[in-house]
């Protein structure tokens, strides 16, 4: 993906795909991959890599995260999330929160923090060894799916008339 970078806009789902609904994020950006239009945004399961995505999220003026969250919510609650500083995550994120928290104080360091869109779906626990995702979990996919690409194609650039 280096170096391929396509689009202004990184759909990068989060999460560890052998852990049940904690792995939402990659589930999602594996269905976008084969769904979204390709001019709308780049797609990248980003699994539960930490450090390793920041030379992804460098070169993005935009990024839509996506993750699960242990929250107090029922399952399937989405939620939005504009996060500048990584005192604004929730504090209830899955297993690699430390990771994601760390991944953008270093963006911030760095001076090279994008426009960040996190969007969190609240789950009810983790299945360990476990690929398939709870029922609530499925059927919000497809919401949360939608959400995704109005978002997406409302961070493209206008297009310039000549």
């Amino acid at each position: 993906m280096i170096g391929k970078k396509k689009n202004n806009v990184l759909v990068l789902g989060i999460g560890n795909y052998l852990m049940g609904d904690e792995g939402l994020g990659v589930h999602v950006a594996r269905q976008l991959k084969e769904e979204l239009d390709p001019e709308v945004a780049d797609l990248l399961d980003g699994g539960t890599a930490g450090f390793q995505l920041m030379e992804y999220l460098e070169i993005y003026p935009h990024v839509i995260l996506v993750d699960a969250t242990l929250d107090s919510q029922p399952a399937g609650t989405i939620k939005l999330i504009r996060p500048r500083f990584a005192s604004d995550f929730p504090k209830a994120m899955s297993t690699h929160e430390i990771g994601l928290k760390d991944l953008v104080e270093g963006l911030i360091l760095l001076g090279k923090m994008p426009d960040i869109h996190l969007f969190t779906v609240s789950i009810e626990k983790i299945q360990p060894l476990s690929i398939e995702l709870s029922w609530p979990i499925h059927n919000t996919l497809p919401e949360l799916k939608r959400r995704i690409e109005n978002l997406a194609r409302a961070l493209q650039p206008e297009p310039v008339l000549a």
